[in-house]
């Protein structure tokens, strides 16, 4: 009977370390009736109860183990719970191969985790590896001194093609040893040496002739340099202008996207101004283009007629106005009202401003056919409100749209250009009327570059006539030059607008804006003219050495040359009351003031001078001859 109560007490309350162990490390079954019986009886059980029933296992299993086999004391009744006993061997005999297989598992899983950690480890190790080799050579690059090629080199590379990979690599190494001239230069070469070099480099490489690149090395800084000769490399974008007299600017922007053209607002300086990105229909030819609802037009060419900003009801003077781009500007402004003389000296280019003038519905036009420099005569003097110059030039701010300029232009094209634009300016001042209420403003503009072109003429006009630099009203650009190399200008240059196409995305272009002070004209004894004075007469001084006699007349002739151009026989300038008072003592005659002042601004043209000088020449030449034929004729 004790036998059968321990049974039953170890029936009741299985050993519970087993159990730990089986809830551990195995996957939980679905409990049966006998479970949950004894869950129940084991809950209503208190601690001490189980920790008693437990010694009472113990004690009946060393009962058990005493009297022999546990099959010959069992009985019906026992056998289930044998059974029991031996399906927990069982279990935990599955716990054990579990327990086997989850460890081997985990251990698996470990090794994969640590495979995978050590790869990322080496990883990260040759990335730093690399960088750190990266960075030692970038440095040692750095520090390597870059060696000018010799003159053999260079004459060498002369006879081959062009290799255009060396020549990229030496710009490169150059533009880096100029950047940092002080540590990175060659012993013994000097700056002017590197520049020389980079001077070739750049015209073999991008196609420029020797005098346009040492201008615009004289202009920039080589890093800039170099990205203003990229940027003429890449086209500009295609922008179009709203002709506010047929459209408005949102109306066409909406219907041009309806025909698949992708396009945007130009910026915010110009409310007339789109930007095409992209077009899957011809721009130009558009049933909008046709009617005249936009120009084709660069956002460089809306800047002149900005800073004109014409007033409606005034008369207005295009001195070089086709194919018209600017003068339709003009009159969309002016709502087609006031008047305006769009001149043109190419006959052959009448036809397309005719053309755009009537496609774009301006009717307050007068297309004209005159020399720019006559306009005054023809238009009159102090005649107009607002006059714009667009004047002609080299044309060195659009080498994206033209590159023959890289080649084609001189230092002869450029002083011709200077000289024509000067005449130009000038006959645009006289036009204006100073007394204008409105008016009174000069827009002087180009497509250049050249300090030439630009500041030197504004410099120009401020010397010889009664006008001054005012702001041109444009929010952006670069200030003009007061100073380039050995020049000095004006500092009211400051006013003066330049774009260039790598800081603006536009063309290179310079605009500046006149006020006329008044309608008097200034004719100061210039340094040109003394200098075209004191060498037309070198040479007859030169001639005069050679033969005595003659010395004395043609001394005499000079100094009444000097006298009516208003210099003393000594070359000096003297004040107009002395000068008076020497002619009146010579000539004995009293003269009036106006001959005097007139006498006073004439001065000689080199044709005048050329004559003079061919019919001395003449003189002398009889002269001597005269003596000759006399002697011939005594014998």
């Amino acid at each position: 009977m004790a036998a059968n109560k321990n049974k039953g007490a170890k029936s009741k309350n299985p050993p519970p370390k087993k159990k730990q162990r089986s809830h551990l490390f195995a996957e939980k079954k679905r409990p049966t009736k006998k479970d949950e019986a004894f869950d129940d009886v084991s809950d209503n059980q208190s601690e001490e109860e189980q920790l008693e029933a437990a010694e009472e296992l113990l004690d009946g299993d060393e009962e058990v183990s005493d009297f022999g086999d546990a099959s010959d004391i069992s009985d019906d009744d026992d056998a289930p719970l044998a059974d029991d006993f031996l399906q927990g061997g069982d279990d935990d005999d599955e716990d054990r191969d579990s327990d086997s297989t989850s460890g081997s598992g985990s251990d698996s899983d470990e090794s994969d985790i640590e495979e995978k950690s050590r790869a990322i480890d080496e990883q990260k190790a040759r990335e730093e590896e690399d960088a750190q080799a990266e960075m030692q050579m970038n440095i040692k690059e750095e520090s390597d001194e870059f060696i000018l090629p010799t003159k053999e080199e260079l004459e060498a590379e002369q006879q081959r093609p062009p290799d255009l990979a060396n020549l990229q690599m030496r710009i490169k190494d150059i533009v880096r040893v100029l950047s940092n001239f002080k540590d990175l230069r060659q012993e013994g070469a000097t700056r002017k040496d590197y520049i020389d070099q980079l001077k070739m480099d750049l015209g073999s490489y991008y196609g420029y002739n020797e005098f346009l690149i040492g201008v615009l090395v004289d202009m920039f800084p080589v890093v800039e340099l170099m990205e203003l000769i990229e940027a003429f490399e890449k086209p500009r974008p295609t922008c179009i202008r709203t002709n506010t007299l047929r459209t408005r600017r949102r109306d066409l922007a909406d219907t041009l996207s309806k025909r698949g053209v992708e396009l945007d607002q130009l910026s915010k300086w110009s409310k007339v101004g789109l930007v095409v990105y992209n077009s899957h229909v011809p721009i130009g030819a558009t049933p909008e283009y046709l009617a005249g609802f936009y120009y084709i037009q660069g956002a460089s060419s809306f800047l002149p007629v900005m800073a004109l900003a014409p007033q409606e009801k005034e008369r207005v003077v295009d001195m070089a106005a086709a194919p018209g781009g600017k003068t339709t500007y003009v009159a969309a402004l002016m709502k087609n009202s006031g008047l305006i003389f769009a001149n043109e000296i190419r006959e052959a280019r009448l036809k397309s401003l005719t053309a755009n003038l009537h496609r774009m519905g301006v009717t307050n036009t007068i297309v004209c056919n005159y020399d720019g420099t006559e306009l005054p005569k023809v238009l009159g003097q102090n005649s107009v409100d607002r006059v714009l110059l667009d004047a002609p030039c080299s044309g060195t701010g659009v080498i994206t749209k033209d590159p023959s300029v890289k080649t084609s232009k001189s230092l002869d094209d450029i002083q011709k250009c200077a000289h024509l634009q000067k005449q130009l300016i000038l006959a645009a001042i006289d036009m204006v009327d100073a007394n204008s209420k409105s008016g009174g403003y000069i827009v002087y503009s180009t497509c250049s570059m050249m300090v030439s072109e630009n500041e030197a003429v504004i410099d120009y006009a401020l010397k010889k006539r009664d006008v001054k630099v005012v702001p041109c009203g444009l929010d952006f650009g670069c200030p003009g030059y007061i100073r380039f190399r050995e020049h000095r200008f004006h500092t009211s240059l400051e006013n003066t607008r330049r774009f260039y196409p790598h800081v603006h995305n536009m063309d290179g272009f310079f605009v500046a804006k006149l006020k006329k002070m008044s309608n008097t004209k200034k004719n100061p004894v210039s340094s040109d003219d003394l200098e075209t004075v004191e060498q037309s007469e070198r040479p007859v001084e030169i001639h005069s050495d050679k033969d005595n006699e003659l010395e004395l007349p043609i001394k005499k002739q000079s100094t009444e040359r000097k006298k009516k151009n208003g210099l003393p026989g000594n070359g000096k300038v003297e004040s107009p009351s002395t000068l008076k008072n020497k002619e009146r003592r010579e000539n004995g005659k009293a003269e009036s003031l106006a001959t005097s002042k007139k006498r006073k601004r004439k001065f000689p043209s080199k044709e005048e001078i050329s004559k003079a000088r061919e019919e001395k020449r003449k003189t002398m030449r009889e002269r001597r001859k005269q003596p000759r034929e006399d002697k011939k004729t005594g014998k």
